[in-house]
């Protein structure tokens, strides 16, 4: 806008120049046409001043004030180098320009006065009688042959003053373009501050949803750290006492409990992904969970790593929460991650009490929870966020529960994604 702001003063100056060029074209074409033509040649025959130059630069004199121009002249253009002004109509306060003077006329239009054609300059800087810009016609006699040029000098400020006005008159569309620029950058900047704030909300929730993972992963080695002192203590313990065969009992007991709790060995292309099941197998493990996992190799790319991690992770934790109310060889669990071309779909199925539908219709709305109320612990967030962030991607999520387990089922169109959710690739 700003360019075409530009362009269009620098076209309207260009345009206002044109038309005083053309117009002083149309003047010179007249005062050649009246000009004592025969006078002119006498004059030529023998360039010095006398009776046929002042004939003809009273002719000029009386031309340059009728048409208001700057200087009104003859040409003689008998070399494409220079040209020469013969007979000079001048301002009062000027001195006397010689017979015959070498004029500041630029090559490129000398040549074209060689040659027989109309010329026009660019304003010329001229250091004795300032600026000014040149326009040439043939002199031509009754036999229609050239007998030299006609030159008008015209003031920029002539020029100027047509350009104002031209200016002037379009003063509302450069105030309404200007506007429009205005509100084209306020625009840019609100968009801009609302970008900005809503990149520092993902990026806050992204660092709270991964300081919350990795604190349960600092709790879960913790948890190990401790179990491991117990045991070592039991062992030594037994060892000091002799009794060598419960000592190996209790070794071949926790020989069997390290091969429930090895890493699990998944193909996921998704590092954030790939952390969070990670983690929530270690804490699966330490509530003595038997958690089984169904990931195939897919980077998720189409939905955003902190919204696959919000939703996952709360729907993990629901589901280990429930678990972990049943006794010890009762909890188990299942996630599964699966994609094709069309559609991702994301399950968590855990063993426990099963949901009742007044429940269900409840369970995600915003402060609804099943849980007992704790100090400092806000409740009924979890599921929520995950129906929001569901509801953003045009998926579904439902919750389906019987008194052998719960299964919720997130469902998210890939197509859909692409559309929507171009700003978060």
């Amino acid at each position: 806008m700003m360019v075409n702001i530009y362009s269009s003063y620098s076209s309207i100056k260009k345009t206002a120049e044109n038309s005083i060029v053309n117009q002083n074209i149309e003047t010179a074409k007249k005062i050649a046409a009246s000009l004592d033509t025969e006078t002119y040649k006498k004059f030529l025959e023998n360039p010095v001043k006398s009776k046929e130059y002042d004939v003809i630069q009273r002719y000029l004199e009386d031309a340059k004030e009728k048409n208001g121009s700057l200087h009104v002249y003859t040409l003689l253009v008998n070399n494409p180098n220079v040209t020469r002004a013969m007979i000079v109509a001048l301002q009062d306060s000027e001195q006397e320009f010689p017979i015959g003077g070498i004029c500041t006329i630029p090559k490129e239009q000398v040549v074209k006065a060689y040659n027989g054609k109309t010329f026009s300059t660019d304003i010329i800087q001229d250091p004795i009688y300032g600026e000014y810009l040149t326009v040439g016609v043939p002199i031509k006699d009754q036999k229609d042959e050239i007998i030299g040029y006609l030159g008008i000098d015209i003031s920029p400020d002539t020029i100027n003053n047509v350009s104002k006005k031209a200016l002037k008159s379009s003063i509302s569309a450069f105030i309404f373009s200007g506007l429009f620029v205005i509100l084209m950058l306020a625009a840019f900047f609100v968009l801009q501050k609302w970008y900005t704030r809503e990149l520092k909300k993902e990026v806050g929730d992204t660092e709270d949803t991964y300081q919350f993972e990795l604190q349960s992963l600092i709790s879960s080695v913790q948890s190990l750290r401790h179990d491991y002192s117990n045991h070592i203590q039991v062992l030594h313990g037994l060892l000091k006492l002799g009794l060598m065969d419960k000592a190996n009992d209790y070794i071949a007991m926790l020989t069997k409990e390290v091969h429930l709790i090895q890493s699990i060995n998944l193909n996921v292309s998704n590092p954030g992904l790939s952390v969070l099941l990670q983690t929530k197998k270690l804490a699966a493990q330490n509530h003595n969970i038997d958690i089984q996992f169904d990931v195939i190799d897919n980077e998720y790319r189409k939905i955003a790593s902190t919204d696959l991690i919000k939703v996952l992770s709360n729907l993990i934790d629901n589901a280990m929460d429930a678990t972990i109310e049943l006794p010890e060889q009762q909890r188990k669990m299942s996630i599964t991650c699966k994609a094709d071309a069309k559609t991702y779909i994301f399950e968590v199925c855990n063993t426990g009490y099963p949901i009742n539908d007044k429940v269900k219709e409840q369970i995600f709305k915003r402060g609804f929870s099943t849980k007992k109320a704790q100090k400092g612990k806000i409740r009924g967030q979890g599921l929520f966020i995950v129906k929001e962030v569901v509801n953003r991607y045009g998926g579904e999520i439902s919750i389906q529960s019987n008194k052998n387990e719960t299964i919720a089922r997130v469902k998210i169109p890939i197509k859909q994604i692409t559309t929507k959710r171009t700003d978060k690739q």
